[in-house]
């Protein structure tokens, strides 16, 4: 008997994801490490029916399945991950770097919140996604299975070291007018804590930077000591301008 291949699916987005970052640089590498930050999926017709997500407000976490919408269409073999210092090169296969053949992508995140008042909004918790992103599919995270300690984590075994962050007094001042104030100035802390500057700087340690959250923009430098920098040091925080 002739076995037919069945043809490959269009992979058609179920939602959109609008998060606290419209930029890609500064989003934390990894989902989880900045649990400030906040994020909204709304679902598309017609996977907006509340029945699709029935039961799904049991579980705290789950899988986003995403694609990579604004990372270039070409792949290499191989890719410099952050972690080994932006010069060593490893497999695509050996990396979660976004230039994958497919452009596929995977994160955890926190479910807060479900409001299927009109459609279907789902309020997730330590997203490391840009917003805009096309989200593929939803699948709850199951921790008796999927939690695994005993694993070998490769280059990156443990959590990223982590820096200090302070605040000016123009930025502690501006932080103080806002309404969300206090979840502001986290997210920034979280966020600069994983030092989001390029691993290839080539010891511009003097440089400002700027990186975008929610509706502004945070200007940082480092602050140097005699092994290299341990401080963040926010500058100002401005509104942000297209």
């Amino acid at each position: 008997m002739t076995q037919t291949t069945a043809p490959v699916p269009t992979l058609t987005p179920i939602g959109h994801l609008e998060s606290d970052f419209p930029d890609k640089f500064g989003i934390p590498r990894q989902p989880g490490l900045a649990p400030a930050a906040r994020a909204v999926l709304t679902l598309a017709p017609p996977y907006d029916d509340p029945l699709a997500v029935r039961g799904l407000d049991a579980f705290s976490h789950l899988w986003l399945t995403f694609l990579f919408h604004r990372s270039p269409p070409r792949w290499t073999p191989l890719v410099r991950p952050p972690r080994l210092g932006g010069n060593a090169k490893v497999g695509v296969f050996a990396s979660r770097s976004p230039s994958r053949p497919n452009r596929l992508g995977l994160s955890l995140v926190e479910l807060l919140d479900i409001d299927t008042r009109h459609g279907v909004r789902l309020r997730l918790g330590g997203a490391d996604l840009v917003s805009g992103t096309p989200v593929l599919d939803i699948k709850p995270y199951l921790p008796w299975t999927e939690s695994r300690p005993e694993a070998r984590g490769g280059y990156a075994n443990a959590a990223p070291q982590r820096l200090g962050v302070r605040f000016s007094a123009a930025a502690n001042a501006t932080l103080a007018t806002r309404p969300d104030g206090d979840s502001l100035r986290d997210l920034i802390e979280q966020v600069l804590a994983q030092d989001p500057r390029p691993a290839y700087r080539n010891g511009s340690e003097s440089r400002i930077y700027g990186v975008r959250l929610r509706d502004v923009d945070v200007r940082f430098c480092a602050e140097a000591n005699a092994v290299g920098p341990s401080w963040l040091h926010v500058v100002e925080i401005v509104p942000a301008h297209e």
